[in-house]
């Protein structure tokens, strides 16, 4: 018996104009392995402060990056000793988000007052196909100003949002009910359910 195929990713050209969107510092939304985020170039501060701005999360808490591979995410980070690094990248690409140690110049607008990185290789499609399209991380945050539950639908994102956002990628979202965990990958500590 074969599997189910997994859901496709946006169509090439709709990647195409995403890419388009984060290189001219523009925000976007798509769908999660749980609910729709919101994302934007790292490097790019004034978009990262706008992306803030809409949700009204203050710089100090730090964000999420998602990346299609390990390698998107190297600029950002630095590798923990084995056997905690294996047991990190076991779990990738997959619903799990790691702190990891921040990379010494990872903007402060990224891990805020902290001196980690939180961290996703994700393995829903279409957001693995926008990494994949942008060719790098992306800023990875709840489709949601600060306070009101997570958008899990683009016609959500749009009541929150309305086009203050240059893109709305639409699709399925993942089959978690809740956000990812997130866990300390030095300790392995449980930080979020």
């Amino acid at each position: 018996m074969s599997q189910p195929a997994p859901p496709s990713p946006a169509p090439s050209w709709r990647l195409r104009q995403a890419a388009r969107v984060l290189a001219r510092g523009g925000i976007l939304a798509y769908p999660t392995e749980a609910v729709f985020g919101l994302g934007c170039d790292p490097d790019d501060a004034w978009a990262v402060r706008r992306l803030l701005t809409l949700k009204q999360r203050p710089v100090e808490k730090g964000l999420i990056l998602i990346a299609a591979d390990v390698a998107q995410l190297a600029p950002y980070v630095r590798p923990l000793p084995e056997p905690r690094m294996g047991e990190i990248l076991a779990g990738w690409p997959g619903p799990a988000t790691w702190l990891l140690p921040a990379a010494p110049d990872t903007p402060y607008w990224l891990t805020g007052t902290h001196e980690t990185l939180a961290v996703r290789v994700t393995a829903h499609p279409l957001a693995r196909a926008l990494c994949q399209a942008w060719g790098g991380a992306l800023v990875s945050t709840s489709a949601n100003p600060a306070g009101a539950p997570p958008a899990r639908s683009p016609l959500q994102v749009r009541r929150y949002f309305g086009d203050r956002l240059e893109l709305v990628l639409t699709g399925a979202l993942g089959a978690s009910r809740r956000p990812t965990s997130i866990r300390d990958g030095r300790s392995g500590r449980l930080l979020r359910a």
